[in-house]
């Protein structure tokens, strides 16, 4: 069973896409904030990251830039997950180092679509 962690500090949110990568078989570790979802990623090491870009702390960039410098962290995909959408937004978070992007709203086929193809053998 694939392990993502999900950093995101909207409790409705992270309701939500628990519910929808638990039902398709994920197990799915939570952070509220940059510094806890660091350490977290650290801790457990999971197979994939999906990183909020708006958060209490430090932001999902940088956490994401923390992250990518770690070599224990190499190879772990981090996609950002935010209702940053403007034009620009998506460029910022792959220069951060994130290895997708995924507008919110979400929708479940988009996220599990994304998902599988950041975990399977040949990824993104």
């Amino acid at each position: 069973m694939s392990k993502i962690l999900y950093v995101e500090d909207n409790p409705q949110n992270m309701r939500l896409v628990r519910k929808i990568l638990k039902h398709a078989g994920y197990d799915v570790l939570e952070a509220e904030d940059g510094l806890s979802g660091i350490e977290l990623a650290e801790t457990h090491k999971p197979d994939l990251i999906l990183m909020d870009v708006n958060l209490p702390d430090i932001d999902g960039l940088e956490a994401t830039s923390r992250l990518k410098k770690n070599p224990v962290m190499h190879g772990v995909p981090i996609i950002a997950l935010t209702a940053n959408a403007m034009v620009g937004d998506r460029e910022k978070a792959l220069e951060a180092g994130c290895d997708g992007y995924l507008p919110k709203p979400i929708s479940k086929s988009e996220l599990l679509r994304t998902v599988e193809d950041f975990l399977s053998p040949n990824g993104s």
